[in-house]
Formats: C-alpha cells, structure tokens, sequence
C-alpha cells in the first residue's frame, strides 16, 4: 500500500529522515508518534508530493485514492450536507452525466456504477458522518459560512471520509474534536475498510483506533504492532535487552582490554593479544533508545487556600443579549476541585467557562466569587493571542519589571524554554513552545483555579505526561475541558455534563461516559434505520426508476413505432386485397407491393431495436434493486 525505502531528506542542512524504510499494509491503521519537531507533518508533506525527498523512494499502490483534510476549508453558502456530498467526485460526475446520456447503453452502465458504488443512500451515509462529528439535521443543511473555521475544519474531515478513500492521512484529527466527536472517530477509523496513517497525540485513541505505530526517532521509523500502551511496553523491553546486551559487550570489552594490555608485550601472547585486538575492533556498539529529557512545565499553586467555595452559582442563567445558552445553574467549586467538563461542541461549554472567569455576567441569579481569587486560564485563541513580534523574554518581561534578569530566565528555563527560545519571537516560536510560555504566564499569580481549554492541542506525548504530573502536583483547583481523555483520567475527580442547557454532575467514569456515547450512537443509528427504513426504501425506489425512466421510453417510443407500423401493413395487405387490382391498376399494386416489403424491412429492424432497448431497461431495473419485469 504504502512502502517507505531509504528515505533521506535535510531541511538546511540539518538531516530530518536518513535512510528511515516503513511498509504499510493494505488494512493496516498505523499512529505515527514521535517527539515535536523530529518531522511527522514534513512526512506527510513528502508523502502527498508537496516538497521532494533527497535520496530514497516513497511509492505508493497504483492509482491508489489518497485522502486527507483540505487546508482550505469550506466556506460558501453551499450547506454542510451538499459538500460532503460533492466530495465523492466520481458519484457527483455518474450523476451529471446521467442527466445528458443518450445512449441506453451507456445509461445503463452508469446506473449500474451508481449502485456499485451506494450512490443511492449517500445522502445517509454523509449524514451519520456529520452528525457523529457534532452537526444535528438543522446544522446540516445550514450553510458552511455559518460556521466557524473550527467548525469547518470537522466538515473538511467528514467530506474526506465519506469520499472513502483507499488510504486516509490524518494529521491530529482529535485537536478540534470534543470527547464525543473523539470516541466516534475512532470507531470510525477501526472499523474503516480502507488504509489509515494518522499522526496523533492522543494516547487513548491511539490504543483504541489503530492496529500499529510507527515511531520517529533519530531520523528513522520503527514500526510496532499494537496500540500506544503496547508500543511503550515493546520499546521498554526493546531498550532493557540492548541495556543487558550492552552491559554484557562492555564486561567482555573490559575482559579483552586487560588481556591485551597485560600479555602484548610477551611474545608467547602476541599472537592471542592480536587475535583480542581485532575482535576489539569489530565490535559495534548496541544501539540504545536515548530518551530526550523533558523540559518541565511548572504551575506553582497558590501561597494559601481560600476558604470554600471558591466560586458559587445561585440558580444562573447564562446567554448572550436575548439567547439563554444554559438555566437552571447551582453549581460549586471549592479550593482543592479536580473537575472535568463534558459534552458535545456548541452545547456551552466554553459559556461556562466564561461565566466562571467573569468573563459573562448572570442573565438571572448570582455568581459568588472569593475576592481574593486568582484564576489563571488557558485556551487555544490565547496561545494565538500571543503578540507574535514579542519574545518570550518580552512576555515574562511585562510580568516582572521589577526582576532580574536571571529571574526571569529563570522563570522561563522552568518551563523548558532555554536563553535561544527566550529570545525568538513569539510568532516563530512552535505550537508546543508557545503552550508552554502561556503557561509559564497563566502561572505566574500563583492562582487558586486553572481553567484550562484544550491545553494539550500542541503538545507531544511525552509533554502531555509532564503536563499532567504539573497538574497532578498543582495544589489549587482545576476545571479541564479536554477530548484527551487519558488528561482526563489522570486529573480530575469529578465529571460535570454540560447538555440540554444545563449543567449536572456525571455519575459515573470517563469510560462509562465514553460507553455512553458509543451506546447512544448505535440507538439512535438503530432508530434511524428502523424509523426511516420504508422510506429510504420507497424514496430508492422512485428515484432508481426515475433514472432508468429514460430507457423505458426509449422501448416505449419503438413499441409504439412497432404498432404504428403493423397498422400501415394491415391497411396495405386490405389494399393489396381488393379483387382484380392488378388487373384495374398494375401501377399501384406494384407501388403496394414495394410499400408492403419497405414496411417488413422497417418492421424488422425496429423489432430489433426494441428487443435491445427492452433488454438495456431490464439489466437497468434489477441493477437498481427494482427485481425482474413483471
């Protein structure tokens, strides 16, 4: 499907791949993985044809329909339904065509290729795509310039799946997904007939959507059967045998060593001492799997607990001008809460979160807040708020004017960000090193709560564990609105939902929660196939014979051609009949007679092509499902 040889490429200079080989079966859904920075989107980028390799070869299988997320996101008055719709181009170009067709033939053909390829129940099946990734019936046929570039970004992913292609490309789909946009993408994925290679950090849909992971280090892949958690315990074990080999060859490396050493001078040794030498020689050092160092990221917690709660809701409404987004609101939190935000995108999270901030007054009710309270917050517009022209250096400069400048690097040392990166602008900074000087700002208060947005859109593996020994060490409050679940898992104690207007407390895990969904999501499948099954079926059925209704009147017009022309030969055999007629007037019953073989002639052959028409519309009906002629 996918093989990789010998890949070399250098970005100025620097070598990114070198000689890295990877084979992708056909089936196979592989998670590359790999520390920020080491080259999985240039990968892709290579892969596609956008920029050109060094040395080595990327191949791909014959005509093999690749698939990946436009960067161009939809975003004209066409509604959400119609584009995913227009991403199957071949269905979209059988159907244009089969307005214009003329040839029966042909007509049939193309009907016959609509069928192969579920033309008629892709309407449904674009739906059940957009609705798993968060759009309702009503958001469907709304227009994509509604929406924002989040939200456009799911429609470019449900277009691109739907066009079903032989291998998906896939470059951190959950970052703008929910938890329940999540949990059905990755039961997409594993149940997808075709070819997936997705970069990913999310370690839980990893272990749950693909069947391999191909690991990027040191400018080479390694392939590992599995999920993440069995890729860790393969590359744990991998790195303990080359430790014990290692430590073996250096016991034997130290043996030699003394042996040469003592008896090379002795001539009744030499030839043993030289023998040692050699072998001293050849000996190749084991490969071992040297792990980066993590940079830290600290939040300092606050100097003293505030006394409970913290903040209060006293049966709050929250809305904006005249729209109620959420009622009914009683919620507390107290100084040492762990808690998790759940529910689908556009149900009210992010006006929760706000509300808390102080950011959104109560439209009814009361917010109390402890005055002395310091929230520090996170979110992904933030991360993009940073003044790109400032450096890291600059940021933390505002904050403490009156500190030194070793405090200060100090301060940014400590998350990671070093005398180089403190000094590069924000704007060329990476995703991950700008996460990490926002949370080197939202921390400087010492605040009592982080509300944190998706902190972890930008950050690898490795930093998403740091992050959550940092939070799990954090001795304030935490309100976390995350898909990654493992994030979820490991920090919060508590579950709030945020649905149908309002927020409650979720009885149960995350893993309950994400049981939940997955059952919700075969009921309501199971519901809307048993609801709509007739439907669908007489809809089907109307439409497949409004498509072949072409052929049945091409073999209607020549039976009615047919009956046409039997009439003209009964009316002249009568002529031809009337006694003494050659007698009377030879001159026309020659004329009758030349008309009567004209007549059999055109008989004959329209005979023939209504028996070819006829055929052509029966192929067509059963083709459509419509079964035989009656």
């Amino acid at each position: 499907m996918l093989h990789i040889n010998d890949l070399t490429y250098r970005i100025e200079g620097r070598p990114l791949f070198q000689q890295a080989t990877l084979a992708i079966n056909e089936g196979d859904k592989v998670g590359l993985v790999g520390r920020n920075g080491t080259g999985k989107s240039t990968l892709f980028r290579l892969i596609k044809g956008e920029i050109s390799l060094d040395d080595g070869s990327i191949s791909l299988r014959r005509n093999m329909k690749l698939g990946v997320v436009d960067q161009e996101v939809p975003s004209g008055p066409q509604t959400l339904l119609q584009t995913v719709l227009d991403a199957d181009k071949e269905r979209s170009d059988l159907l244009a065509e089969a307005e214009t067709a003329k040839d029966p033939l042909r007509i049939a053909a193309i009907h016959t290729r609509l069928g192969d390829i579920e033309a008629y129940s892709a309407e449904a099946r674009a739906g059940a795509i957009l609705s798993g990734l968060g759009f309702d019936g009503e958001d469907q046929l709304r227009p994509c310039s509604d929406f924002s570039g989040g939200w456009r970004m799911r429609v470019a992913l449900a277009a691109m799946l739907f066009a079903r292609p032989d291998m998906l490309l896939l470059d951190e789909p959950t970052n703008y997904l929910d938890v329940e946009g999540a949990v059905w993408l990755e039961s997409h994925i594993r149940k997808y007939p075709g070819t997936a290679f997705i970069i990913s950090h999310d370690r839980d849909f990893l272990n749950r959507a693909v069947t391999h992971i191909a690991h990027l280090r040191g400018g080479k892949l390694f392939s590992y059967s599995g999920g993440y958690d069995e890729f860790e315990r393969q590359l744990a074990e991998q790195n303990r045998l080359n430790m014990a080999m290692m430590a073996k060859q250096e016991d034997e490396r130290r043996h030699l060593e003394a042996f040469v050493n003592r008896f090379r001078a002795q001539a009744s040794k030499a030839k043993q001492a030289q023998s040692r030498m050699k072998r001293l020689e050849k000996m190749q050092p084991i490969a071992t799997i040297i792990s980066d160092p993590i940079a830290p990221i600290s939040l300092p917690g606050p100097e003293r607990a505030l006394s409970p709660p913290i903040i209060k809701f006293n049966e709050v409404k929250l809305g904006y001008d005249d729209v109620t987004v959420l009622r009914g609101l009683n919620q507390r939190i107290d100084h040492d809460d762990r808690i998790g935000l759940l529910g689908k995108n556009g149900q009210g999270k992010s006006t929760f979160a706000k509300a808390v901030m102080g950011h959104l007054e109560a439209q009814e009710g009361y917010i109390k807040r402890h005055k002395k309270l310091e929230i520090g917050y996170f979110a992904q517009h933030q991360v993009d708020a940073l003044n790109p022209n400032h450096s890291a250096y600059d940021h933390v400069l505002e904050l403490m004017p009156d500190h030194t400048e070793a405090e200060r690097r100090a301060r940014l040392a400590s998350f990671g960000l070093g005398f180089e990166k403190s000094e590069t602008k924000a704007g060329d900074l990476s995703g991950g090193e700008k996460a990490r000087l926002l949370f080197s700002l939202i921390g400087f208060h010492n605040p009592h709560l982080l509300v944190l947005d998706e902190p972890t859109n930008n950050l690898d593996i490795d930093s998403r564990a740091e992050l959550m020994r940092s939070l799990n060490a954090y001795n304030g409050a935490v309100l976390l609105i995350s898909h990654d679940r493992s994030l979820l898992e490991t920090v919060v104690d508590r579950l709030w939902l945020v649905d149908k207007g309002t927020v409650t407390t979720f009885e149960g895990s995350l893993e309950d929660y994400r049981a939940l969904q997955l059952e919700k999501e075969r009921k309501d499948k199971n519901a809307s196939s048993g609801e709509d099954e007739r439907k669908i079926a007489r809809r089907r059925a109307a439409e497949a014979r409004a498509k072949i209704a072409p052929l049945k009147k091409a073999a209607e017009a020549l039976e009615k051609q047919i009956e046409a022309t039997q009439s003209k030969m009964k009316a002249t055999d009568k002529a031809l009949s009337v006694e003494g007629l050659y007698n009377k007037d030879p001159e026309m019953a020659v004329q009758l007679s030349q008309n009567r073989s004209d007549l059999e002639r055109t008989l004959e052959s329209l005979e023939t092509d209504w028996l070819d028409a006829l055929e052509s519309y029966e192929k067509a009906h059963r083709a459509e499902g419509l079964g035989d002629l009656e």
